[in-house]
């Protein structure tokens, strides 16, 4: 991987293809690597840029809070780094919340927006809450826990389970716990949406176990589009990643 120091942290990432930029972002807690069946079924289309997180995969882990606007900012200076004026963006998960706040924090650098598997919504305080007790017991007892009971509910798909387990069980426990706590101060961003001029695409599985399909994302303009992929989980990028991967190349 190709790696760059950006506010005092290094930020590990890959690239490949040409075309237009399209900056893939992993979720939680896992790295670029969830986009590997991808890559190869895009390259020819974007110039692929595959960021890790900081705290997961390459990049380093911070012991200071950080927020999904401090992610974003990672990114900007990504892009500054590559000398890209703007890029579209596709975030799984927690990377759909990094990729809402960057769309937030810079407008003019947004070329288009994908949600796959993620939401505009903010946690409501229950789900805030466990995710500071789950920081906590990380803290106290390790990743090991968490690892397992994600993976179930990730993905039925039992190809796939293998894949996520290995790669949560090799994340820094540090990337876990800042990263928890910065999910948890997100802020909603439907707001942000209703006024955006960019495209923004919706891409979500029928069978997703932890984010319902986000309907409360302002579905009545033609700059929104909507794929629902049935039978498929909370990793459709690794369970149907042809469909994922023609529904992405509508941000041309």
């Amino acid at each position: 991987m190709k790696k760059f120091t950006v506010n005092q942290h290094i930020l590990a990432y890959e690239r490949h293809g040409h075309g237009e930029p399209l900056v893939l972002i992993h979720g939680f807690p896992l790295d670029h690597t969830i986009w590997d069946e991808v890559v190869p079924l895009l390259q020819d289309d974007f110039d692929l840029i595959l960021p890790d997180l900081r705290g997961f995969g390459e990049s380093d882990a911070v012991d200071t809070p950080y927020t999904m606007d401090d992610l974003a900012a990672d990114l900007a200076s990504l892009l500054d780094h590559l000398g890209l004026e703007a890029a579209s963006l596709a975030g799984h998960s927690m990377g759909g919340y990094v990729a809402l706040a960057f769309a937030d924090a810079y407008p003019q650098r947004t070329r288009g927006l994908a949600l796959v598997s993620s939401q505009a919504a903010a946690d409501a305080p229950d789900r805030k809450a466990g995710r500071y007790a789950q920081a906590h017991k990380i803290a106290e007892e390790g990743i090991g826990e968490t690892v397992a009971a994600m993976t179930v509910k990730l993905t039925a798909d039992e190809r796939v389970q293998k894949i996520v387990h290995d790669l949560m069980r090799k994340q820094k426990p540090a990337g876990y716990i800042g990263t928890l706590k910065a999910m948890a101060e997100r802020t909603e961003k439907l707001s942000m949406l209703e006024r955006t001029s960019f495209p923004v695409l919706i891409v979500h599985g029928g069978a997703d176990g932890l984010i319902p399909l986000p309907r409360e994302i302002p579905l009545n303009v033609t700059r929104t589009r909507v794929v629902e992929l049935a039978g498929v989980g909370h990793m459709p990028m690794m369970e149907s990643a042809r469909e994922v991967a023609d529904a992405l190349k509508s941000l041309k």
